[in-house]
């Protein structure tokens, strides 16, 4: 017991303990850290990297919902071959597999189109509007604060918009308390030039992912196109490359062990600020919850993919996002179980609150802290719920589109500053997209069996978390369901693309009075899912209005402790610095931070997902490595391990050297940081990217793009 304790001390020791490699740091925090930086190995201006109109930070993009950059005068971008999954699925089909064989375009003519809905987004402005988000929600409260907060971003995004071909958003920073709006240039005309084959992007699947050591060449290069007069345009073969402001140089050289490193990119969301009550539910419920429910999920769309190869392409996507994100959540749990992450954030917390009742802000922030509390406890009451439908809604095809187009009817028949958001006139276009590319992400038998599954799990639930909408459209039991879904997919005519464009544009009283069958089906849906939103939001605007207490303790207490504090993620710009790091995963196993192609050698089996393609082995045999080598080693670099701190987002985020030059891309975390969301360990946190010196040599001697090359400004050796 005595040891167990004394285990306890010693990662409280560790948790609370300032860590210079830590942090998710929003650009305009770097001066105020430059000191660090320079310490670390920085040799430029901090202040240069608070300016998003400069280089580097304007040639860094979001793309596809991850991260990318500009790396030429003419458009290219880069990012990862999972990324881009998507864009090489698009375009493969049983007579061409792109995802198998890969593409390289001999020449623009021939750079292929992505889905409809692929988006990359420019941010252009970050500004402060704390006090005009928050002027009219001052003493309100649930969902009439909620709906203040909504009214003000809208109005402030509305007016952003007004300029042609910006996106804009309002992002708070520490759950509430402040808030940014983020105008963003949108460019839709996103082409496939270069996706290696997926036994190189791709190479290990599952078997490697989020491991070390690594051996994959996961990049893809697209290029971003504009109309004939240079304004963001839908797909069209008049549109010209897009000129952008900056683009990033790819570094000559390549890093060893100890150098500083520096990424750019949008992380998703993380949860370091959250309550102890919270870190609980995550690993006592809610990752092992997911998990069972997408491994259901995987087991039915790998079953109908052995049985037919054009699902099996359809679903290649969703399958990989699957893959990922059931090994991600794995991996959280278990390290978070390996970092004692529950018991360290209980004990900080109870040590922050201990500390704050001796201030004289206690008497404001107290009350409110405990409101929260007791709001997030309630939260548990509908959680298995609350994840199945969201499951239905994200992991569905036709079921998806038709309640998209129901809820779409619904608010348009308010004034469009009124609508929910995702559903305004700005929206329609995006709608429209993810509509058209359903047709080559769908197959009628697959997505039966997987609403079957989830509807299955969700007839389990207690009667209390059961909207009584659902039961009567499904019935109570497994055959009753089985039944309604037969009937409601053989009779709807959703599967037609023309169709589901024209209920996209159809008038609102005409949708609603639908007689397709799943039309009708998301009808009877809607009240119920209607029902929960409103739930949802006034439960959402008590904690923007209650969370902000627990920060501002939080963070005085961080101060007091002499730490700086950077906002959770939330897919905003953000910067990380650190250093190519090796790993010491566990007692007597250390790894190096480099890999190198005879690794990929050795691992070879020839069997997927270790069957690198022969013209990669020739080229490895051959040994033709001049201008590529690494110096020190003598090897052929492959990948690299940093520690910089990231979380889901930062794929495809470029990995700078001390002069700023492009000398990696991240695409992957070690298994033993994947809880990194929750709670940073340095002992465990790593990064993984792509050397740039792989992937030059891959365009230059495995599969030839001599011309791309030439472009990205580092000519075929």
């Amino acid at each position: 017991m005595r040891l167990r304790k004394m285990g306890l001390v010693m990662a409280m020791m560790l948790a609370p303990a300032a860590q210079a490699d830590e942090g998710m740091w929003m650009p305009s925090q770097l001066p105020g850290i430059g000191g660090q930086l320079h310490a670390a190995g920085f040799q430029g201006n901090p202040a240069d990297l608070a300016d998003l109109t400069r280089a580097p930070l304007n040639a860094v993009v979001k793309v596809g919902g991850a991260t990318g950059a500009f790396v030429s005068d003419q458009g290219l971008v880069l990012t990862n071959h999972h990324v881009a999954f998507g864009v090489i699925q698009y375009n493969s089909n049983a007579q061409r597999d792109l995802i198998q064989d890969g593409y390289v375009a001999a020449d623009r003519s021939q750079e292929l189109p992505a889905n409809p809905d692929f988006r990359l987004l420019v941010t252009t402005g970050f500004d402060k509007v704390t006090e005009q988000v928050l002027a009219r929600a001052k003493g309100k409260t649930g969902r009439g604060y909620y709906d203040a907060v909504d009214a003000a971003s809208k109005a402030l995004v509305a007016e952003c918009e007004r300029e042609a071909g910006v996106r804009c958003s309002v992002a708070t920073m520490f759950y509430g308390r402040d808030f940014y709006l983020v105008k963003q240039l949108e460019l839709r005309d996103l082409r496939l030039v270069y996706a290696p084959p997926r036994a190189i992007g791709n190479y290990g699947d599952e078997v490697d992912n989020f491991m070390w050591p690594r051996h994959s060449g996961d990049f893809t290069v697209l290029r971003a196109y504009v109309g004939p007069d240079g304004k963001p345009a839908d797909y069209a073969k008049d549109n010209r490359p897009y000129t952008p402001p900056a683009h990033l140089q790819i570094a000559r050289e390549g890093v060893n062990e100890g150098d500083y490193v520096m990424l750019a990119g949008y992380p998703g969301i993380t949860y370091r600020h959250r309550s102890a009550a919270e870190f609980a539910d995550q690993v006592q419920w809610r990752l092992p919850a997911a998990v069972a429910a997408m491994k259901q999920l995987q087991d039915v769309i790998e079953e109908a993919g052995a049985a037919d190869a054009q699902a099996k392409i359809r679903y290649a996507s969703q399958l990989q996002s699957l893959k990922n994100g059931i090994k991600r959540f794995s991996g959280e749990l278990d390290g978070l179980k390996r970092s004692n992450a529950v018991a360290v954030r209980q004990q900080d917390e109870t040590a922050m609150l201990a500390w704050l009742g001796g201030q004289r802000t206690a008497k404001t922030l107290r009350p409110q802290i405990d409101a929260a509390m007791a709001l997030i406890a309630d939260g548990s009451a509908t959680r298995e719920r609350d994840l199945l439908l969201g499951l239905i809604q994200s992991q569905t095809q036709l079921m998806r589109s038709a309640l998209r187009l129901q809820r779409l009817a619904h608010e348009r028949g308010k004034p469009d500053a009124e609508r929910e958001s995702g559903y305004q006139q700005r929206d329609e276009e995006l709608i429209a997209g993810q509509l058209r590319q359903v047709q080559r992400r769908y197959d009628p038998t697959v997505e039966k069996r997987l609403v079957g599954a989830l509807l299955t799990r969700y007839q389990q639930l207690p009667e209390a978390q059961r909207p009584p909408e659902f039961d009567a459209a499904f019935g109570r039991t497994p055959a009753e369901l089985a039944a309604t879904l037969d009937r409601v997919y053989a009779a709807t005519k959703l599967g037609d693309e023309a169709q589901r464009l024209h209920w996209l544009k159809a008038a609102p009283a005409e949708l609603v009075n639908s007689d397709d069958a799943l039309l009708l089906l998301a009808a009877k849906l809607q009240p119920a899912l209607l029902r929960i939103d409103d739930e949802r939001k006034a439960r959402e605007g008590d904690l923007l209005r209650l969370r902000p207490a627990y920060m501002q303790a939080l963070i005085a207490y961080r101060e007091h402790q002499g730490r700086a504090v950077y906002p959770d993620a939330n897919s905003t710009l953000r910067v990380s610095y650190g250093k190519v790091t090796p790993l010491k995963a566990r007692d007597a196993v250390s790894y190096a931070p480099l890999t190198s192609t005879t690794g990929i050698v050795e691992k070879n089996t020839g069997v997927v997902p270790f069957d690198a393609p022969k013209p990669l082995l020739d080229a490895i045999a051959k040994g033709d490595y001049a201008g590529y080598l690494d110096p020190k080693s003598g090897a052929m670099p492959v990948n690299f391990l940093s520690n910089l701190d990231t979380t889901g987002g930062n794929s495809g985020s470029p990995v700078l050297n001390a002069k700023g030059e492009l000398v990696g891309l991240n695409f992957d975390s070690n298994w033993e940081a994947v809880s990194a969301s929750w709670m940073f360990d340095p002992r465990y946190k790593r990064a993984i990217h792509v050397d740039m010196r792989y992937m030059r040599w891959l365009m230059d001697k495995v599969y030839p793009a001599p011309w791309l090359l030439q472009e990205l400004g580092v000519p075929a050796k």
